[in-house]
Protein backbone atom coordinates (compact mmCIF):
# COMPACT_ATOMS: atom_id res chain seq x y z
CA UNK A 1 0.00 0.00 0.00
CA UNK A 2 1.45 3.31 -0.99
CA UNK A 3 1.30 6.22 1.41
CA UNK A 4 -1.99 8.07 1.69
CA UNK A 5 -2.24 11.79 1.04
CA UNK A 6 -4.40 14.03 3.22
CA UNK A 7 -7.15 14.10 0.55
CA UNK A 8 -7.78 11.48 -2.13
CA UNK A 9 -10.53 10.80 -4.64
CA UNK A 10 -12.55 7.66 -4.07
CA UNK A 11 -10.91 6.14 -7.14
CA UNK A 12 -7.37 6.92 -5.91
CA UNK A 13 -8.14 5.49 -2.47
CA UNK A 14 -9.71 2.38 -3.98
CA UNK A 15 -6.71 1.84 -6.27
CA UNK A 16 -4.19 2.26 -3.46
CA UNK A 17 -6.10 -0.23 -1.26
CA UNK A 18 -6.87 -2.70 -4.03
CA UNK A 19 -10.65 -2.49 -3.59
CA UNK A 20 -13.53 -1.33 -5.78
CA UNK A 21 -14.59 2.32 -5.83
CA UNK A 22 -18.05 1.21 -4.73
CA UNK A 23 -16.49 -0.31 -1.61
CA UNK A 24 -14.91 3.02 -0.70
CA UNK A 25 -18.24 4.80 -1.30
CA UNK A 26 -19.98 2.27 0.99
CA UNK A 27 -17.40 2.91 3.74
CA UNK A 28 -17.97 6.67 3.35
CA UNK A 29 -21.73 6.30 3.83
CA UNK A 30 -21.50 3.68 6.60
CA UNK A 31 -18.81 5.45 8.66
CA UNK A 32 -19.71 9.08 7.93
CA UNK A 33 -16.28 10.00 6.59
CA UNK A 34 -15.70 13.66 5.81
CA UNK A 35 -15.63 14.40 2.07
CA UNK A 36 -15.78 17.37 -0.25
CA UNK A 37 -17.07 17.59 -3.81
CA UNK A 38 -14.82 18.37 -6.72
CA UNK A 39 -16.05 21.47 -8.50
CA UNK A 40 -17.05 21.05 -12.11
CA UNK A 41 -18.13 17.41 -11.78
CA UNK A 42 -21.88 16.81 -11.92
CA UNK A 43 -23.92 14.58 -9.67
CA UNK A 44 -21.46 14.24 -6.82
CA UNK A 45 -19.66 11.41 -8.63
CA UNK A 46 -16.24 12.82 -7.87
CA UNK A 47 -15.36 13.73 -4.33
CA UNK A 48 -12.30 13.97 -2.17
CA UNK A 49 -12.08 11.89 0.98
CA UNK A 50 -10.26 13.46 3.92
CA UNK A 51 -7.75 10.86 5.10
CA UNK A 52 -7.99 11.55 8.83
CA UNK A 53 -7.41 9.35 11.89
CA UNK A 54 -10.86 7.73 11.57
CA UNK A 55 -10.22 6.70 7.95
CA UNK A 56 -6.70 5.44 8.72
CA UNK A 57 -7.99 3.39 11.66
CA UNK A 58 -10.68 1.79 9.49
CA UNK A 59 -8.16 0.97 6.76
CA UNK A 60 -5.67 -0.55 9.20
CA UNK A 61 -8.43 -2.76 10.67
CA UNK A 62 -9.21 -4.40 7.33
CA UNK A 63 -7.68 -7.91 7.58
CA UNK A 64 -6.40 -7.94 3.97
CA UNK A 65 -4.67 -4.58 4.45
CA UNK A 66 -3.11 -5.63 7.77
CA UNK A 67 -1.77 -8.80 6.14
CA UNK A 68 -0.46 -6.89 3.12
CA UNK A 69 1.23 -4.31 5.35
CA UNK A 70 2.83 -7.04 7.49
CA UNK A 71 4.19 -8.75 4.37
CA UNK A 72 5.47 -5.44 3.04
CA UNK A 73 7.21 -4.64 6.31
CA UNK A 74 8.83 -8.08 6.35
CA UNK A 75 9.99 -7.71 2.76
CA UNK A 76 11.48 -4.23 3.09
CA UNK A 77 13.05 -3.33 6.38
CA UNK A 78 14.08 0.25 7.11
CA UNK A 79 17.84 0.73 7.11
CA UNK A 80 19.20 1.21 10.64
CA UNK A 81 21.27 4.29 9.78
CA UNK A 82 20.45 7.99 9.58
CA UNK A 83 17.35 9.95 10.40
CA UNK A 84 14.47 8.25 8.57
CA UNK A 85 11.96 11.06 9.14
CA UNK A 86 10.87 12.49 5.79
CA UNK A 87 11.75 16.12 5.24
CA UNK A 88 9.29 18.68 3.90
CA UNK A 89 11.07 18.62 0.53
CA UNK A 90 10.90 14.82 0.36
CA UNK A 91 7.17 14.93 1.12
CA UNK A 92 6.67 17.50 -1.67
CA UNK A 93 8.61 15.37 -4.14
CA UNK A 94 6.67 12.25 -3.14
CA UNK A 95 3.34 14.06 -3.50
CA UNK A 96 4.37 15.36 -6.95
CA UNK A 97 5.40 11.87 -8.09
CA UNK A 98 2.14 10.33 -6.83
CA UNK A 99 0.12 12.94 -8.71
CA UNK A 100 1.90 12.22 -12.00
CA UNK A 101 0.13 10.13 -14.60
CA UNK A 102 1.57 6.74 -15.54
CA UNK A 103 2.82 8.23 -18.81
CA UNK A 104 4.56 11.11 -16.98
CA UNK A 105 6.17 8.67 -14.54
CA UNK A 106 7.43 6.55 -17.44
CA UNK A 107 8.90 9.59 -19.19
CA UNK A 108 10.62 10.67 -15.96
CA UNK A 109 12.04 7.15 -15.50
CA UNK A 110 13.42 7.24 -19.06
CA UNK A 111 14.96 10.68 -18.45
CA UNK A 112 16.64 9.49 -15.24
CA UNK A 113 17.92 6.34 -16.97
CA UNK A 114 19.27 8.38 -19.88
CA UNK A 115 20.73 11.39 -18.05
CA UNK A 116 21.28 10.12 -14.53
CA UNK A 117 20.59 12.13 -11.41
CA UNK A 118 23.36 14.65 -12.19
CA UNK A 119 21.88 15.38 -15.63
CA UNK A 120 18.40 15.62 -14.12
CA UNK A 121 19.58 18.14 -11.51
CA UNK A 122 21.43 20.12 -14.18
CA UNK A 123 18.22 20.35 -16.23
CA UNK A 124 16.49 21.71 -13.13
CA UNK A 125 19.40 24.14 -12.60
CA UNK A 126 20.09 22.51 -9.24
CA UNK A 127 23.63 21.26 -9.84
CA UNK A 128 25.81 21.17 -6.76
CA UNK A 129 28.17 24.09 -6.31
CA UNK A 130 31.81 23.32 -6.91
CA UNK A 131 31.16 20.60 -9.53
Amino acid sequence: MKSLRSKMTTEELADSLGVARQTVNRWIRKNGWKTEGISGVKGGRARLVYIDAQVRKHIMNIPAIRKRQALYQLAESIPPYGDNRPTAVLRQITDALEKMTADEQERLALLLAREGIKGFLTRLNLQASGT
